[in-house]
């Protein structure tokens, strides 16, 4: 995928010492976690339940054993009518346990996808330390981590290990249920269970591709600096990381180790599987354009899915609709091993001085447009984007923007696609201009 955006400086990064390819030394700590014998590692088939729309398989798991706590799982598998198991299975990876509401969403997935599909709960277990939970209990292992110098306490080790062990469990459950095993994983999550997908995708070779949901924030050095230039401030979302000193990040050695461990930029060069980022192009943990500091790096094939008008859960008016499909769709081409849409985009300048995105795509997409947003400022966390018009000529679709005479805009294109019945959408980088009032 081609473009032109104006790139930040590395200068930030070199001065850090962090500008280099994946550390040998931070990668080495996470496959050595994920691959340390788990004595207590187990699983069973609690129940097997039937309903109108298929079956339901309901796993219990430990997966390992962490700081002496046993860390335990509800892995479901959904399998609706007439729908055969496949070798490729989709493993969507979540917090707490299941309800209503995820068996409804897992199975309707699964009928999507034409496969069955399964979701590992309790990422992570919590809570602990004293009541803490989610980032929270994150910030508080990195802390533990600085303070003791042991590789195992960052905690997104356990919960990328935690999927691990479910593909190892899984892999184990369809030969015994279905005599045929499972052979690899589409792997999914959002927020810090996205940025889980992404480090087991660097951690085990069974991953074939990933669908990181709204974890906007690779490259995490470059991000923080770049966060505080556009937004004015760190994000009030990543609180429980200034409040304990972890941002901005502390000028030792520990600490430039400890991002570079965690952070999924630096394990790039084992992230060349299939990609496609779902983000919320109002999400209030992230600067709007904080794809454009990582895109470039990612090797291998990647899409984005920019969901506009919804923040950290992806809903547009209480429709997550959109950003489902596009992870059924991007599931679906893998089970099936068909190809995605090859699209390259171009961010410039036409003679009349308005900004222009030129996207080349085969196929031929089905319907195209513009997204648009207009702030005071960089941050358009709280804008309003509106539609704008794209013209679709065979494989081109090129959109206009005249640029702002006051204040800042930011635009993205926006493109439809269809597999299989499923209707989605797949888009480009978002290209900001204008000058902020102040």
């Amino acid at each position: 995928m081609a473009h032109q955006i104006q790139r930040r400086s590395w200068s930030f990064l070199m001065a850090c010492g962090l500008v280099a390819l994946p550390s040998t030394g931070a990668r080495a700590d996470l496959l050595e976690y994920v691959q340390k014998p788990e004595p207590h590692f187990a699983w069973k088939l609690k129940q097997k339940i039937e309903t109108p729309a298929g079956v339901v398989y309901d796993i219990e798991m430990t997966s390992q054993t962490w700081e002496g706590i046993d860390w335990t799982h509800q892995l479901q598998v959904y399998q609706p009518k007439d729908i055969a198991p496949n070798a490729v299975m989709l493993l969507y990876n979540t917090g707490g346990k299941a309800d209503g509401k995820n068996i409804v969403f897992g199975m309707g997935l699964a009928k999507q996808v034409g496969a069955p599909c399964a979701i590992l709960y309790g990422i992570p277990n919590q809570p602990l330390f004293g009541g803490k939970k989610e980032d929270a209990l994150i910030a508080e292992t990195f802390v533990r981590f600085l303070d003791k110098k042991d590789a195992d306490w960052p905690l997104l080790f356990p919960m990328a290990k935690s999927v691990v062990k479910a593909m190892d469990a899984l892999q184990a459950f369809s030969k015994e249920e279905w005599k045929a095993p499972v052979k690899s994983f589409v792997v999914s999550g959002a927020s810090k269970r996205g940025w889980t997908t992404w480090l087991t995708a660097a951690a085990d070779p069974r991953v074939k591709a990933i669908a990181p949901m709204v974890i906007d924030t690779l490259n995490m050095v470059e991000q923080m600096e770049h966060q505080k230039e556009t937004l004015g401030a760190y994000s009030e979302q990543i609180r429980d990381y200034t409040e304990r000193g972890l941002v901005p990040i502390p000028p030792t050695e520990e600490a430039k180790h400890l991002w570079r461990m965690i952070d999924p930029y630096f394990y790039r060069d084992h992230l060349k599987m299939p990609k496609l980022l779902l983000l919320g192009a109002n999400d209030p943990y992230w600067s709007t354009d904080a794809l454009n500091l990582y895109w470039d790096g990612l090797p291998g094939d990647k899409w984005v899915t920019y969901v506009p008008n919804a923040a950290h859960n992806l809903e547009q008016d209480g429709d997550r609709s959109r950003a489902v499909n596009a992870l059924a769709a991007f599931t679906r081409a893998q089970i099936t091993d068909q190809a995605l849409p090859h699209l390259e985009w171009k961010h410039d300048d036409d003679a009349a001085g308005r900004m222009r995105l030129t996207v080349t795509t085969k196929p031929e997409p089905t319907g195209a447009r513009l997204w648009a947003a207009t702030a005071p400022t960089r941050d358009f966390r709280k804008a309003k984007w509106v539609e704008r018009p794209a013209t679709i000529c065979k494989d081109t679709v090129t959109g206009l923007v005249d640029a702002p005479t006051d204040g800042c805009i930011a635009f993205f294109g926006d493109l439809d696609y269809e597999i299989d019945g499923i209707k989605y959408h797949l888009c480009t980088q978002m290209r900001v201009a204008g000058k902020a009032k102040h």
